[in-house]
């Protein structure tokens, strides 16, 4: 097998022996001893990694910087490694922050060169097993597979189908992607699964919650901030953009963006051009966009809330994500994948899984999707007795059919009884909600009883006892 090619710049023979004897399995050293040499030899051997050793530079790194541009503009496909003293030039760090190279500022040996390259190494990646509605395999129910490198999402619903099909193709470009859909549906499963399938897939994901976020922090996590710019920017500190370098960041709840800042971001998604907060050098993002959010935008337009223009942007790429409720052909296949990745991790054996609580969870509307049914398949595992999952184990209000907050309105938070288990006596009810508050306290508190019993307000031989009383412990 040829090795990839190395060009190394350094003074130092002795280095560049070393080198070559250390990294001997993973590439070919070529060096150089002189900045002046480097353009001719990139262009004779034409390296997959270019490492400059620009210690101890006199001219504050104008050199340096400019082998780094003209080779960015020449070979773009040239990952580049720069060491630096710890002390190092400015104009280096300005060219790391708004370039795609690696810069490395501090001590190092010839051992720490070659394992900062070998990332920069091309590698062969397994074909992700992409399939298209023709293409890709299905059971005997008819289930398709779509798969990137360290995940897959399987459907058997048409509508999630033939979404997926246009999904993966618009995966392979390099274009920004609406996500539209409730919590809990997967947007962030999917965007990984986007991110999977494009050619972005070796470098990285970044996931930013912007509803998680103060609003007058979103810029400067967005866009980084410059020293003095705020009162707590002690330091200069590089955005996600910056920090995501050729890959992909998944902006998260983007209807809560205010109005500044959907205007940069539409700046950022046409140019690339942004600046940090508190500083007047113009950076360019070079990494690929996908934004989520459990709201429609048009109504939100409407009312004035998110610009028009952004809208329009965004809206030429868009995906529903349809709720649980409405692809119940996945909700059978989901609930027994989550049982089998939880007796894994709990050590639980589940033998056999009783109709009626199939019937619980077809009849239950999901608000909160997926998600909430990956929680209730890990408590009914945890309290499954003798491997077998019977109605005993679900919550309360999914055999009742109490529906907790959704933006759909045809689901009814007081919904009808999915199944009749329950006597309506007020001790009956009383215990069942206590029972319940125990479980949500358990779990939050990593299943301490010491935790639980000190949130709960009670003593551990209280909560001893009410946990025996519900047959709560196994």
């Amino acid at each position: 097998m040829t090795l990839p090619t190395v060009v190394v710049l350094s003074p130092d023979e002795i280095f560049c022996r070393i080198a070559a004897e250390q990294a001997h399995r993973s590439f070919d050293v070529r060096c150089v001893a002189d900045i002046e040499s480097v353009a001719a030899c990139v262009r004779d051997v034409k390296p997959a990694v270019v490492a400059l050793d620009l210690r101890n530079v006199r001219d504050g790194g104008h050199a340096g910087d400019r082998i780094v541009e003209d080779i960015l503009l020449e070979h773009p496909e040239i990952k580049i490694l720069v060491l630096a003293d710890p002390d190092c030039p400015e104009l280096l760090q300005r060219r790391a922050a708004c370039s795609p190279i690696r810069l490395h500022c501090g001590m190092f040996t010839v051992e720490d060169m070659v394992h900062l390259i070998e990332p920069l190494l091309p590698k062969p990646l397994p074909q992700p097993a992409v399939r298209t509605t023709t293409e890709r395999t299905r059971d005997q129910f008819g289930e398709a597979v779509f798969e990137g490198l360290t995940r897959k999402f399987e459907t058997r619903s048409p509508q999630l189908k033939q979404m997926l099909d246009d999904l993966v193709i618009a995966a392979a470009h390099d274009v920004t992607i609406l996500l539209i859909g409730e919590t809990g549906s997967g947007k962030t499963y999917l965007s990984n699964l986007i991110h999977e399938l494009s050619p972005r897939r070796k470098e990285p994901f970044l996931h930013v919650a912007c509803g998680a976020l103060p609003r007058e922090l979103i810029e400067s996590e967005l866009f980084g901030h410059s020293k003095g710019a705020f009162t707590s920017a002690h330091a200069d500190k590089d955005g996600k953009f910056v920090a995501a370098a050729r890959g992909t960041v998944l902006l998260d709840e983007i209807d809560v963006l205010g109005p500044e800042q959907q205007v940069k971001l539409l700046r950022v998604i046409e140019t690339g051009e942004f600046e940090p907060v508190g500083s007047n050098l113009t950076m360019k993002s070079q990494a690929r966009l996908v934004v989520a959010s459990n709201l429609e935008l048009q109504p939100l337009v409407e009312t004035g809330r998110f610009r028009p223009d952004l809208y329009y942007r965004l809206n030429m790429l868009k995906f529903e994500i349809p709720p649980l409720r409405r692809r119940k052909v996945d909700i059978i296949p989901l609930a027994k994948k989550f049982i089998q990745k939880f007796q894994d991790k709990h050590g639980i054996r589940v033998h056999r899984i009783e109709d009626s609580v199939l019937d619980a969870l077809l009849s239950y509307p999901w608000p909160g999707n997926v998600r909430e049914l990956e929680h209730v398949m890990q408590r009914a595992v945890i309290y499954c007795r003798d491997g077998i999952l019977t109605q005993a184990q679900l919550p309360s209000h999914i055999l009742t059919g109490h529906a907790g907050p959704t933006n759909d309105p045809s689901v009814s938070l007081t919904s009808r009884p999915a199944v009749r288990t329950i006597d309506n006596t007020l001790g009956e009810q009383v215990a069942v909600s206590e029972k319940e508050i125990i479980e949500q306290a358990l779990f939050k508190n990593g299943f301490s009883r010491t935790k639980t019993a000190k949130e709960l307000g009670i003593s551990r031989v209280t909560l001893y006892n009410k946990m025996k009383k519900y047959d709560m412990i196994r």
